[in-house]
């Protein structure tokens, strides 16, 4: 029910497009949200694109656009949170104190964090909310501006791992770095929870290569750092980053 209201959402957003003749944004939408509005606007032949701000956004609005519109500019502004660095602050703190104030979350994009700064970002019209009423994340006292600067703050922690595996087919691999069995893998994949470099996957028998993000909806997201060992029995040693 709920991809239904989503798809419904999607093609509402691109028909106004078409109708008023103007640009029509929505989101931000999750990684598999995203997918879905690709799949669903590819096939009515859509002028679309998906952007969250910044390259390789997680979170990322769906703007669709007239035939006479070049792809625009889209409603998006970062806000920059500054802090003491002794302080330690999550993505989750960040991400609570906003939605304490009763802000959706379909309207805060990508919240990346690091020691004594985080850049977050907002649909245009919820950010002067945000400056105006946000000197405190949790305990911590925090200095909010519009904008950010480059770099930004690198704040997936990773955390390298190894196993064995019969097969490099994605439900060996689901099950292997989930710590699941092969059924509850394969139930997933079925389910269309798992997606392989942002693109949902739903068969099983796909090969992972070396280099692949998957994320398993649920578990978490891991990148497959090599493929290219093997044991005395002639299993692959996968070798692999799971992100904290």
């Amino acid at each position: 029910m709920e991809s239904e209201i989503l798809v419904a959402r999607i093609n509402d957003t691109f028909d106004i497009s078409q109708k008023t003749s103007k640009p029509k944004f929505f989101g931000f939408l999750r990684r598999e949200e995203a997918v879905l509005a690709q799949r669903t606007l590819d096939n009515r032949g859509a002028d679309y694109v998906l952007y969250g701000g910044y390259d390789d956004a997680e979170r990322v609005m769906l703007g669709c656009f007239p035939d006479w519109c070049d792809d625009g500019v889209f409603p998006i502004t970062a806000a920059t949170f500054s802090y003491r660095e002794s302080d330690t602050l999550k993505h989750r703190d960040f991400l609570g104190a906003l939605t304490a104030l009763g802000i959706t979350r379909e309207s805060i994009g990508d919240i990346l964090v690091e020691n004594g700064r985080a850049v977050a970002f907002f649909k245009n019209e919820v950010l002067p909310f945000v400056l105006l009423n946000i000197d405190k994340i949790g305990r911590v006292g925090v200095n909010v501006s519009k904008g950010y600067h480059l770099p930004l703050p690198q704040s997936d922690s990773l955390v390298e791992a190894t196993v064995t595996v019969s097969s490099l087919r994605l439900d060996c691999v689901v099950s292997a770095v989930c710590g699941l069995s092969r059924n509850k893998a394969t139930e997933l994949i079925d389910m269309g929870f798992v997606t392989v470099n942002s693109v949902q996957c739903e068969k099983t028998t796909k090969q992972v290569a070396q280099g692949d993000a998957i994320t398993v909806r649920g578990k978490g997201k891991f990148i497959i750092s090599n493929t290219l060992l093997k044991t005395k029995k002639d299993r692959t040693v996968l070798e692999f980053k799971k992100y904290l």
